[in-house]
């Protein structure tokens, strides 16, 4: 890449990672490393699945989606807390441990989500995702995002009570590291 075509971190993307330079790579790198593993680990400790099998398959299907995507995509396909809600509805935790005599019907509502996902993204597509997106304008996402935040406010600062000076710690780095 010359140096007119140059552009800062953040004004566009990035297309391919070598551009950054080895340095960069390698902080982002363990920056994701991290992040994916934690979430990866934490979710299954939470609902009380194996790490080991979650952790193997993470690695399956992300290998899986690379091939499928090839290559052009990167990403780590990993837990994802976004079926916490449902999995805490149907298995609720019991004296802080897992249910572990409901929780086949909480993995059994995620395999239906996933269905459902593979449904969609053959619609997608289909129609193209010009067409799917005019149901989903600014206007639609911004709100809902903003009410979800609000709804797991309430959730932060029930975590950040136990230790105030380490969640100011945390989000202090965030900011930083954000700026």
């Amino acid at each position: 890449m010359s140096e007119t075509t140059k552009t800062a971190l953040g004004e566009a993307g990035i297309y391919d990672a070598r551009t950054l330079g080895v340095p960069k790579m390698l902080l982002l790198g363990l920056q994701h490393m991290f992040a994916m593993f934690g979430a990866t680990v934490l979710v299954p400790m939470l609902t009380g699945l194996d790490v080991s099998t979650t952790l193997l398959f993470a690695g399956l299907g992300t290998l899986l989606f690379h091939f499928i995507a090839k290559g052009k995509v990167p990403a780590f396909l990993g837990s994802s807390f976004a079926f916490l809600g449902g999995y805490f509805a149907i298995a609720p935790m019991i004296d802080g441990k897992p249910n572990t005599e409901m929780l086949p019907y909480a993995c059994l509502g995620v395999a239906c989500a996933g269905v459902v996902y593979l449904i969609l993204a053959a619609l997608i597509k289909a129609f193209g995702t010009g067409k799917v997106m005019q149901f989903f304008p600014p206007i639609v996402t911004g709100p809902i995002i903003i009410a979800i935040g609000l709804t797991l406010s309430q959730s932060a600062i029930d975590n950040c009570a136990t230790d105030w000076f380490i969640a100011v710690i945390a989000i202090v780095l965030v900011v930083v590291c954000n700026i």
